[in-house]
């Protein structure tokens, strides 16, 4: 575990005590297989001495100093990166009824990430709801658009002002002297009256490209259900993750959640380090998930000429992968296997950190082809603002891959606790300026539909 104590340099001790006060501070580590035959009592030594090793820790502490550092920010090549600030000022509502039902309600809006062909129509859908289980939709209100054209480091572009729907949604196609090149780009969407917002990400991608899919509940949640405070990651699930993200493959999770939990699932991901990827949600509560799922995948294929490679889920998703003539071969099946299916995929039975190894030393994994490999950046989900809904009595909950059970050994194989806040950190925290979705690793953030602070510094 990563602790403060008597031993530390003062300098981290200082740190320490500026980003999470006086409080402990646990981060537990994934111990390699190559030290679990060390001595248990020798294991904390090395691990206290090896943690800065780690991609993940290095990940964590940028992600700090980014969200608490006043100073400017600078990209690698020198940039500094640009400060989000409301091309529009705040107006009154068109509608005199919206500020009545607005009154304290909290922002829930999302934009579906879009995928696009660079030389095909590049449209971008969000719904602007408030309140719990969509409960306040906004209709006929102002929603600014706004896409960063260059990232990570260039400025934030306006683009358009479009009005919301009876159902609270916009539908948004670039012009054509405005589309974008192949690459993927921020977006930030801004309700023009209470500057609440919503981020996403549209990509644009050559005709060919080649993409690995992610059944986000089947294949990641060791627990019941993503909706619990801070459910564990099934071992080994990021490094598979990772795996296809450096062949190149385009990384797409799918769930058959709404897309009213799309803040909260892909805080989840962020929250895990899980590689940048186009996340799926069904547009609201369907009837049948799975035929959404099916339904999607299979306009990625024929309307965007993209190729799946391969595919992971439950048992549920089988019919799905199925149902876009992927080969048994490359579905891969998390859960025990059973006759009935054992003909239809490749059940994962010892683990993800084994199925990795069998990829790598089988060579079952190749590089993608006819990938422009500078259009999908890697990098994970960034945080440059913490969510709230992760929070639990004012504590952030942060659990990495835990081990199947039965995994013998030492602490480091124990689901970690956690970082924990004070109140005057998190207030500190909401007076900050809005930051662009780039940090510094070129991991792009994605943060919460939350309402842009007046008193930001100006646009570039």
């Amino acid at each position: 575990k990563l602790t403060v104590s008597g031993s530390d340099p003062p300098f981290f001790s200082l740190v320490a005590a500026r980003w999470w006060g006086t409080k402990r501070i646990d981060y537990a580590l994934y111990c390699p297989d190559a030290l679990t035959a060390f001595p248990t009592v020798a294991l904390p030594h090395l691990f206290h001495a090896s943690y800065w090793e780690s991609t993940d820790v290095v990940s964590f502490l940028l992600r700090q100093v980014m969200r608490h550092e006043n100073s400017s920010i600078l990209e690698l090549d020198g940039k500094e990166v640009s400060v989000f600030t409301p091309s529009k000022p705040r107006e009154k509502w068109l509608r005199k009824r919206t500020h009545v039902k607005l009154r304290n309600v909290t922002a829930n809006h999302r934009i579906n990430d879009a995928i696009a062909n660079e030389d095909g129509p590049q449209t971008l859908t969000g719904r602007f709801m408030y309140g719990p289980l969509d409960m306040v939709t906004l209709t006929g209100e102002k929603v600014d658009i706004h896409i960063m054209t260059q990232p990570p480091s260039g400025e934030w572009i306006y683009f358009d002002t479009e009005i919301s729907n009876s159902s609270g949604r916009i539908s948004y196609v670039i012009p054509e002297n405005k589309r974008l090149g192949i690459g993927v780009y921020p977006i930030r969407m801004v309700v023009r009256g209470d500057h609440t917002y919503a981020d996403s990400y549209i990509t644009v991608l050559p005709k060919g490209t080649e993409f690995v899919v992610f059944s986000i509940d089947g294949s990641f949640a060791a627990s019941v259900s993503i909706m619990g405070s801070d459910p564990k990651v099934r071992a080994g699930a990021v490094d598979v993750v990772r795996h296809w993200q450096d062949l190149g493959y385009l990384i797409i999770y799918v769930t058959g959640r709404p897309d009213m939990q799309k803040q909260r699932v892909v805080a989840w991901l962020a929250q895990h380090n899980f590689p940048h990827g186009i996340v799926s949600f069904c547009d609201g509560l369907v009837h049948d998930p799975l035929r959404h799922k099916a339904n999607f995948l299979k306009t990625l294929i024929t309307d965007l000429h993209m190729r799946i490679h391969a595919a992971y889920g439950s048992t549920k998703d089988i019919s799905v992968y199925s149902a876009i003539s992927l080969p048994p071969t490359h579905i891969y099946i998390v859960g025990r296997p059973t006759k009935k299916l054992q003909h239809q995929c490749q059940f994962i039975t010892e683990g993800y950190a084994a199925h990795l190894a069998q990829l790598e030393y089988n060579h079952r994994s190749r590089p993608a082809k006819n990938t422009t490999r500078m259009a999908l950046r890697k990098g994970s989900f960034g945080l440059p603002s913490q969510p709230d809904f992760l929070r639990k009595r004012n504590h952030l909950l942060r659990t990495i891959s835990s081990q199947p059970p039965g995994t013998s050994g030492n602490a480091s194989h124990r689901p970690e606790r956690t970082q924990s806040q004070s109140d005057s950190d998190r207030e500190r925290e909401r007076e900050r300026s809005q930051r662009s979705m780039s940090i510094a690793t070129g991991c792009w953030g994605r943060s919460t539909a939350s309402k842009l602070e007046s008193g930001t510094s100006g646009q570039k």
